[in-house]
């Protein structure tokens, strides 16, 4: 179920979690580092780390996927130890969305920090993407904002 993809320097200490299966969590891990926890929650007694981004699909049972992890975590049915960092809402398809879809994500989205991904080509190609768009910056500074400061050693 899950994968580990290799630690990045730009977000080792972060898991992403999948809220349904292909929402795009290897994707993520390898663009940005961090660990590709799969479909469930992270495991801090496995050493995988306890903080993580929930990733879904902007289709209808992604976001049905992310509202229920969204209540397991608001109602602290989920493992202790772990911390919700952000939910990234990946777009299913290029184009607009459905009004009633757009609707669903501004409801899932208010519920805590989030971020909207565009649909990228070059991703469904399996490809790294030459110049990411500004979404992907976002999500990389605020992560690089959640990551310890190393020590100085004098």
């Amino acid at each position: 179920m899950a994968t580990h993809a290799d630690r990045g320097t730009t977000g080792g200490g972060i898991g992403w979690v999948c809220a349904h299966g292909g929402a795009g969590a290897t994707t993520f891990s390898r663009a940005l580092g961090g660990v590709d926890i799969g479909t469930r929650w992270p495991d801090v007694t496995r050493g995988e780390p306890g903080r993580f981004l929930l990733v879904a699909r902007t289709h209808a049972a992604g976001l049905q996927g992310a509202s229920r992890a969204l209540e397991a975590v608001r109602t602290g049915r989920h493992p202790a130890g772990i911390e919700l960092m952000a939910l990234v809402l990946v777009a299913d398809a290029p184009g607009r969305l459905p009004l009633g879809l757009a609707q669903r994500v501004r409801v899932v989205g208010s519920a805590v920090r989030s971020f909207r991904v565009p649909w990228i080509p070059s991703w469904r190609m399996g490809r790294p993407v030459e110049k990411p768009p500004k979404e992907i910056t976002d999500i990389a500074a605020f992560i690089q904002t959640w990551m310890p400061v190393p020590e100085r050693s004098s």
